[in-house]
């Protein structure tokens, strides 16, 4: 008996099929973005699954989410510094302060922190 192709390549559509048991199935091969997904990306791809399932689908479909969500992810980490460090300078919180007082530094620094986030979440994540 004939051992059948194990790949067949159709010319009508240009995709390649593997044999799996008595059936080809398409050799579908998405392109992966091997950049990580922060905590940002993770709380967005939630939130699309949630809300925009439509969309969610698009990008998982088209090989596009972890590049997408990637993306997502280097720009809040990018809007937190600077909006962290811009709060930090309108409100005076300084090396100066850091070497005078080192809690009052830490407790302003942490609520400047949640604030910025806070901010990130409503512009960036949860729109």
């Amino acid at each position: 008996m004939e051992k059948p192709n194990t790949r067949l390549h159709d010319e009508n559509n240009g995709l390649d099929y593997v044999l799996v048991g008595d059936y080809y199935f398409p050799a579908l091969i998405l392109a992966e973005d091997s950049r990580p997904v922060g905590r940002w990306g993770r709380m967005y791809k939630r939130y699309l699954k949630e809300h925009h399932s439509a969309r969610y689908q698009a990008l998982l479909l088209s090989g596009r989410l972890n590049s997408y969500l990637a993306d997502i992810d280097a720009q809040a980490e990018e809007q937190l510094e600077l909006l962290t460090q811009q709060m930090a300078e309108r409100e005076g919180v300084n090396e100066e302060l850091k070497a005078a007082n080192q809690m009052e530094w830490v407790q302003r620094m942490n609520r400047i922190q949640n604030r910025a986030e806070e901010v990130i979440k409503t512009t960036l994540i949860y729109h």
